[in-house]
Order: C-alpha cells, then structure tokens, then sequence
C-alpha cells in the first residue's frame, strides 16, 4: 500500500499546503517523482505535472520526456514541458551542467507556477538526498544553513517526501508496481553527488546502519538552530541598524560589542551579499581612517567616523552634465537641478537653492562631481577654501561628498555646491537685473 498516512501526516506536521491549493509537481520520470505523483493524486490535491527536457542524454532525455507526457494523459493531469540548451547556458554563464540545469529548471518552474496559478512547486526529494546535500556543503564550505540541508518547506518550494530514505521509496515502487524510467547518469560517479550516493554513504552506513535517521534528527536541529539565530539577528537589526536616507548605519562601537562577533556581523550584512572574507577586513579595520571602504557585488560599506554605512552600490558612472541658457532641467547621479530665471533680486536662505547673478554665467555650466584641489568661496567669506575641507568641516559623510553636483561656470569657477553653499562671487547684489536660481529638486 502507499503510505498515504505518513505522506499527509508530513504535509501537515510541515504545513507545506493547504487545503484547496493547487500543487505543481516536477516530475523527472525517475522513481522518486513518479511515487510523489502517485501519493498526491491519490489524497486527491489539485495538482499539474512540469518536465524539464536538458537535452543532455539524446534518445533517453526523449523517453523521458515520453513517459511523463503519457502518465500525465492517463491520469488526466495538465502538463507543463520546457526544453533546454543546457550545454550552451553553462558555457555562456561559465558554471558547471549541473548547475546550469539547476538554474533553467528553478526559474521555468517558478515562471509556469506563477503564470497557472500554482500556489507551490513540490519536488520529490528524500532523506538520502538531504544527507547528500549537507555532506556537499561540508565538503565545499558552509554556514549553519547549509548544515541543515535541505528543508521540507522554503518559501514556493516543497518537499513531501522527506519522510522517506532511498530504500523505503524502492521498496514501495516494487511492492505497487509503479513503472517509471531510470536515468543513466545516476550510475555515472563524473558528478560529485553521484560519487558520495555510490562510494561514501554505503561506508557510512556500515558504521551506522540508521544513516537516514541520524542525519534527519541533526538537520531538524541545524534547522532550529539557524531559526534561532535568525531570531537573534533581526532583534539586532532593530537595535542596531538605523537606516537614513543615505544608507544604512552601524555604529563602529556597536560592532565591537557584537558576540561572537563574525557570526553576528556576517549575518547582518549577508542581505547585502558581503563574503565571510570581506567581514573580516571590515573587523580588522574597525579604527581605520574614515573613508576606507568595502564592497559585495551589490553593496559597498564605508567607514564614515563612528560609523558603519552600507549603500548601494553605485553603478552608474556620473558622467559631466551641461547647462544652456534654455536649459529647464538636468540630472545627474540621483539628483535634479532644476533652473529658472527672475528679474526680482531676491535672495532666500535655502541651501537646497542658488541664487546667482545671470549676468556673470558663462555657458554652457557644467555640473559635475568633486574633483581633489576644488576651491571656492563660501557665501559670506571672502577667501578661498578647499571643497575637501569644507566637506570635513560640514562632517559630509564620503559616500555623500563623491555624489554631490558641483555647478561650474564657463571660466572654471565653482558656483554652488548643489544643497550646501553657494560661492560668494556669484551673490546678488544691488547692480543685479537678473537672478538665476538653481534649484536641487530632491
């Protein structure tokens, strides 16, 4: 008999659906799967059937396919097919076949779950393919979620078949019947999976013979381990993180509190994608200069005095903009310079605008980045002054003063430091007939 109790009493221990959800399965062809399909359509779930043709064994890949699509038909169930050019993803992404299946049949799944209205895509993976897991991630390196393998729910992702190791499923597919096809890359030992299922786990097992179960009871651990720590981690992240309009921030003394501190650490800026080994640099360079900055494929993290602070990282280069005369707005990094003009002298004490006698512009302006060895006058003062300087004296954060616009005038004068000061040479005055005001916009 299937064991349609066990199969259900998992679902709902997991809470991997519910009731009247609609249930896309993926199903290779190979055993695991097509007992998953049994099990389901059994207990009388809404569900579809996915296949995924790699291209990767010619004639077998098409039986495969074959099977599926027939099974599907008998038991009158929707049928999804995709085909891949797996070979030539891999070569273009530079990853390895398996990783390459792994990745068009993640993304297609997920693209027919949400264009049918699935509500989860189950997948037929057991115990041994668990322990399999978590023996890769060892051997290649882990944090505590790759201790804990794979999990029976992660958010559209499921796995009801869990409750069962290699054996169990060999035994009832023999005892029910039940015909499917057998991958010949599976006795292949070419994959690294395939040499731990066929070399490494059977020694295993003659040390200990309840393999499956051991590994099943230390992932439910691992598991209720991270979620503890992911607890841990989000009370930090209030307490601790304090977001601004310019990013992110964590106090440095902060950081030299957190215990143990990599784990801590690596863990509140892991959403920001920085590696193990680039936490380590920013632990080391605690008392470094204001300045020094880190960076992850998406972010950067700059040391700005007492602080911490994590930006996105910014991919557009901030190319020089011109201002014409008939010049109504322009943008430049994530900011808008706006221009109008007036015949009213009337100046507003406003850093976010400049209020500049036209009759000294020189077009076309430039509006571009700080550049070393930058000077201006500040409005009221009458001796030059470095821009760096002014930038340290107004306590600009780094990451700020690289994107601010400097507007120049045609001879190379600074005429506004867009949003903080306005250059003294260029102040209205009471010979003024026409006032051009720049505005920062946001």
């Amino acid at each position: 008999m299937l064991p349609l109790s066990q199969f259900q009493d998992f679902i709902q221990q997991h809470e991997l659906f519910a009731s009247g959800n609609k249930i896309l399965l993926a199903v290779s062809g190979g055993k695991d799967s097509v007992l998953m399909l049994h099990l389901f359509k059994a207990i009388g779930v809404n569900i579809g059937v996915a296949h995924c043709n790699f291209n990767l064994r010619a004639d077998e890949a098409q039986r495969d396919e074959n099977f599926v699509k027939l099974l599907a038909e008998t038991l009158d169930l929707p049928f999804h097919i995709t085909h891949f050019d797996t070979k030539k993803y891999a070569v273009e992404n530079k990853i390895s076949t398996q990783m390459a299946a792994r990745d068009l049949r993640y993304t297609w799944f997920e693209e027919i779950r949400v264009a049918n209205q699935y509500d989860y895509i189950a997948l037929a993976h057991h115990q041994n393919d668990a322990i399999e897991t978590v023996m890769m991630n060892l051997i290649r390196g882990t944090g505590i979620s790759g201790l804990h393998g794979i999990l029976p729910k992660r958010n559209h992702l499921i796995r009801p078949l869990l409750f069962l190791n290699s054996e169990q499923i060999e035994s009832i597919v023999t005892k029910e019947n039940i015909s499917f096809v057998e991958d010949s890359s599976n006795l292949s030992t070419h994959y690294t999976r395939n040499k731990l299922r066929l070399q490494v786990i059977p020694h295993l097992k003659e040390i200990n013979p309840n393999l499956e179960k051991t590994f099943a009871d230390n992932i439910a651990r691992f598991a209720e381990l991270e979620n503890f720590l992911d607890l841990e981690v989000a009370k930090l992240q209030n307490n601790i993180l304090i977001r601004k309009t310019d990013g992110l921030y964590i106090a440095l003394d902060e950081i030299a509190k957190l215990k143990p501190q990599k784990l801590l650490l690596y863990e509140l800026l892991k959403p920001y994608h920085f590696t193990e080994h680039v936490v380590e640099e920013i632990i080391v360079s605690l008392t470094a200069l204001s300045g020094t900055h880190f960076f992850s494929s998406t972010h950067q993290a700059v040391i700005n005095r007492n602080d911490l602070v994590i930006i996105e990282k910014n991919t557009d280069v901030l190319l020089n903009e011109f201002i014409h005369p008939a010049t109504k707005r322009i943008s430049f990094g994530g900011h808008t310079i706006s221009l109008t003009y007036s015949t009213v002298t009337k100046f507003e004490m406003n850093v976010a605008k400049a209020f500049v006698n036209a009759d000294q512009l020189i077009f076309p302006l430039v509006v571009r980045k700080w550049q070393n060895g930058d000077k201006f006058i500040p409005l009221g003062m009458h001796m030059p002054k470095k821009v760096s300087d002014f930038f340290i004296n107004e306590k600009v954060p780094v990451h700020i003063k690289h994107s601010t616009p400097i507007l120049i005038n045609g001879n190379g004068d600074i005429i506004w430091i867009a949003g903080m000061r306005q250059d003294n040479r260029y102040k209205l005055t009471t010979a003024t007939k026409k006032v051009a005001i720049f505005e920062l916009e946001n």
